[in-house]
């Protein structure tokens, strides 16, 4: 990766990986790590955040609820430099659930809620060091679900911030993009994955006519961050197959 920033020669770019020891969330700090940058993953769980640690040993690791404020805070202010923020953090509730309020509040509270308050926490850093900022959004940022009603409006969301951060920090030198990633095998979706008629259903719509995987969204990912996308802010790019335009 080769982010565009104000970073002295010679020293390594800070990748913050927010929910970066879930599915899509690894995958993108794996690939970060790979280029030798540093990266810091959080996950909400303390046993989840152990287990990536152990097959990770280049990952720096942290637990981070991303409702919590001083939370969020404490983490932020221990780092000294940050180039690129990455907000992977994210919860679906299942089977109904969401239509319940108090349900569809937590829901947003993580990946709406959760998203904004890392942005705005990170933001003097990220000034600092000309960084950029990539959201991950989802095909469901673009038309909603029936199953999953909270899920759908915080990545609609998510995606409407991304574009309103945009116009409010490029004055600034801050890049806000966002990711849309379609079917991807991960455990969030493993009850679709196990399901064979809904996962052959997603795969007849998708004109790949696959799922994908967490490795193929980090190309999105790092280009987004890169300095080949220096002109580029405010964009929610679809990784899904194909599947939103069918």
């Amino acid at each position: 990766m080769d982010a565009a920033s104000k970073k002295e020669p010679g020293m390594r770019k800070t990748i913050l990986v927010v929910g970066g020891t879930g599915g899509i969330g690894g995958a993108i700090s794996r690939a970060f790590a790979a280029d030798g940058l540093r990266v810091i993953a959080t996950g909400l769980r303390q046993d989840e955040v152990e287990s990536f640690r152990m097959g990770s040993e280049t990952i720096e690791t942290r637990s981070l609820d991303v409702t919590n404020a001083a939370d969020v805070d404490n983490l932020v202010g221990s780092l000294t430099r940050l180039d690129v923020l990455i907000n992977a953090a994210g919860v679906i509730l299942r089977q109904g659930a969401e239509h319940e309020p108090e349900a569809f509040d937590r829901v947003l509270a993580v990946n709406l809620s959760g998203t904004m308050r890392l942005c705005s926490s990170c933001k003097p850093l990220l000034v600092a060091s000309g960084g950029s900022v990539v959201n991950v959004a989802s095909m469901l940022s673009f038309f909603g679900s029936g199953r999953a009603p909270a899920y759908s409006a915080s990545k609609g969301g998510v995606a409407q911030l991304t574009k309103s951060l945009a116009i409010a920090w490029a004055p600034e030198g801050v890049r806000v993009n966002a990711i849309a990633p379609g079917w991807i095998e991960t455990p969030l979706t493993e009850p679709l994955v196990n399901d064979p008629v809904l996962r052959n259903a997603i795969v007849e719509r998708t004109p790949m006519r696959r799922w994908g995987q967490p490795e193929e969204v980090t190309g999105a990912v790092k280009f987004l961050c890169s300095s080949a996308a220096a002109f580029i802010t405010g964009v929610v790019l679809p990784v899904d197959g194909g599947y939103s335009i069918a």
